[in-house]
Parts: C-alpha cells; sequence; structure tokens
C-alpha cells in the first residue's frame, strides 16, 4: 500500500493522545482530533475523515510533490443565559492537519473528494499500468 500517514509536527492525533490524557467528557474537550480510515479497494485508495461540526468551507484538501493534505478548522460555542447572567458557556476550537505519502502507483491528478453527513471522503485512483510492449527495432 502506498498511501502512509506521514509523522508530522501538526500531527494532532499523535501529539495529543501521546503527550495529554485525554478529557473526561468528550463533549465538552478541547482537542480536535477526528480519526482517518484508509482502505485499499481494487482500482483506488479510499480515505475517509470523521469531521462532525465542521463546514465543508473550513476543509481543505491539496496534494503537493507527492503528498496529500487534510486541513480542517472547527469553532462552536454553547451558550446559555438566564435573566440576562450567562449561566453556562463553553466554546471549542481546533484545527486538524493530516498528511499521508501517496506513492508512486496513485494517479493525483484523479483523486475525488466528497463530504457528506460530517464525513470527508477521498478516493485516490491507482495509476493504470501498462503492458511492456516487445518492439522490433530495425537494423540498417
Amino acid at each position: 500500500m502506498s498511501l502512509i500517514p506521514r509523522n508530522n509536527l501538526f500531527d494532532m492525533d499523535r501529539f495529543f493522545n501521546d503527550s495529554w490524557p485525554q478529557a473526561a467528557d468528550s463533549q465538552t474537550g478541547t482537542f480536535f482530533a477526528p480519526r482517518v480510515d484508509i482502505k485499499e479497494i481494487d482500482d483506488h485508495y479510499e480515505i475517509t475523515a470523521e469531521l462532525p461540526g465542521v463546514a465543508k468551507e473550513d476543509i481543505h484538501v491539496h496534494v503537493k510533490d507527492g503528498i496529500l493534505t487534510l486541513e480542517a478548522e472547527t469553532t462552536q460555542e454553547d451558550k446559555e443565559e438566564k435573566e440576562g447572567k450567562i449561566i453556562r458557556q463553553e466554546r471549542r476550537y481546533g484545527r486538524f492537519m493530516r498528511s499521508f505519502n501517496l506513492g508512486s502507483d496513485v494517479e493525483e491528478s484523479d483523486i475525488k473528494a466528497s463530504f457528506t453527513d460530517g464525513v470527508l471522503k477521498l478516493e485516490a485512483p491507482k495509476m493504470v499500468e501498462k503492458a511492456a510492449e516487445r518492439r522490433r527495432i530495425s537494423i540498417d
């Protein structure tokens, strides 16, 4: 398989999982570290990332020099007021970035992305391997 996650300073999953204890309440946690799944299917690779609460406009996917990068940012505020006084106010802000080496068997120009119900789905088609041709060389 050629889609290999890159270890990256901005790999928030690894940074927070390795360095900090998990938040007791996942609903009010301050970390934004969605999980990414990669599957190899016959003619393509499928990458899915769960991005609940993220708007489509806040997701950026780009490829450069054989590296596919997913970036997303989220801002969420829950505010309750009673008689003009704030009783509870919770905020969640987060930035997510994940990169993958595509390798030599992925057709970069044909990668497709869709976003439905908080799930980003990318399809990275494999290159079609050309059969080696036998060619007669004429002698002059």
